[in-house]
């Protein structure tokens, strides 16, 4: 299953005539859909008056279809250039007057209809919604095909990237796993100069301080150790590791999931980073930290 970004672009257009004969004497309909990230699916719709019975249609192939993303429609219709207003019939400008009149006895300072306007009354009465709402929602699955393999596309490079910082994560991973014996090793060798020293002051009779001397370098031995053991988050670094890489070759909706593992990944870096007692594993924890957020902003396009 593909990994879907949630950034995207499509249009698709159409001459709404029914019959492919009168595909240039028509108004022509039009879709357009942008897509960006969002933590919800966010729908927004710009549609003329004719197609505003649509919208209920319209919104429902979108929920079928997406899950995630700020997604916004654009449509349009349009006469085409060689389009000739339909004649009204004297009893439409019959109707029409008498709407007129009407107005003007209430409203005497209104302005008389132009001809201009009275073709685009007559125009609107006869447009065939019917065909209209056929031809868009047509357009539409048309657009959402296309939006989805822009997407898909998208996913495509952005799971290549995070596999790749993954593949980065793991050579750190591995590059810390055998600093801590050696930062152990100097340590111990620090605690057996210090036990010589107390051995020393023993022999030269001072026992309460040759004591104290073994307390301290027992106490000081026994902290590093504990401070600086980070098996447990190197573990949990490569389980986390793990699972991103499951989650993106199984692909889906997988944003979310892989929002919570970035977050843990990042939390297990600063750790590590806060044991440190060495130069070079305090530089694997920051470039750690750089690779974790570079998957952070791009997790945050995915679906």
């Amino acid at each position: 299953m593909a990994v879907y970004s949630m950034t995207g672009y499509a249009s698709a257009q159409r001459n709404a005539g029914a019959e492919p004969a009168a595909a240039d004497s028509g108004p022509s309909v039009g879709v357009e859909i942008r897509s960006v990230n969002s933590r919800f699916l966010d729908l927004s719709f710009k549609l003329p008056d004719d197609l505003r019975a649509s919208e209920p249609a319209l919104r429902e192939r979108f929920t079928q279809k997406l899950k995630r993303g700020k997604v916004e429609l654009r449509a349009w219709i349009e006469a085409s250039s060689d389009q000739v207003p339909r004649a009204p019939g004297s009893a439409e400008l019959q109707r029409l007057l008498a709407a007129q009149d009407a107005v003007r006895t209430w409203l005497p300072q209104a302005q008389p209809l132009s001809v201009a306007e009275v073709l685009g009354l007559v125009e609107r009465r006869s447009a065939p919604s019917a065909d209209l709402h056929e031809r868009i929602t047509e357009l539409l699955d048309t657009a959402l095909e296309q939006l989805l393999d822009a997407r898909a596309r998208e996913g495509a490079r952005l799971a290549s990237m995070l596999l790749d910082r993954v593949g980065q994560l793991r050579t750190l991973t591995d590059t810390a796993q055998p600093l801590i014996p050696e930062l152990v090793a100097q340590q111990r060798q620090r605690f057996l100069d210090r036990w010589q020293e107390a051995l020393g002051a023993d022999a030269s009779g001072t026992v309460a301080g040759s004591e104290a001397a073994r307390d301290r370098a027992l106490t000081e031995a026994t902290a590093f150790a504990i401070r600086i053991d980070v098996a447990e988050e190197l573990t949990r670094l490569r389980s986390h590791l793990d699972e991103i890489e499951r989650l993106l070759q199984r692909g889906g909706e997988v944003g979310k999931r892989l929002d919570f593992l970035i977050q843990e990944l990042h939390r297990e870096a600063n750790t590590l980073g806060s044991k440190s007692s060495s130069l070079d594993l305090t530089r694997v924890s920051v470039d750690m930290k750089v690779l974790i957020e570079q998957m952070r902003e791009q997790v945050q396009n995915l679906e």
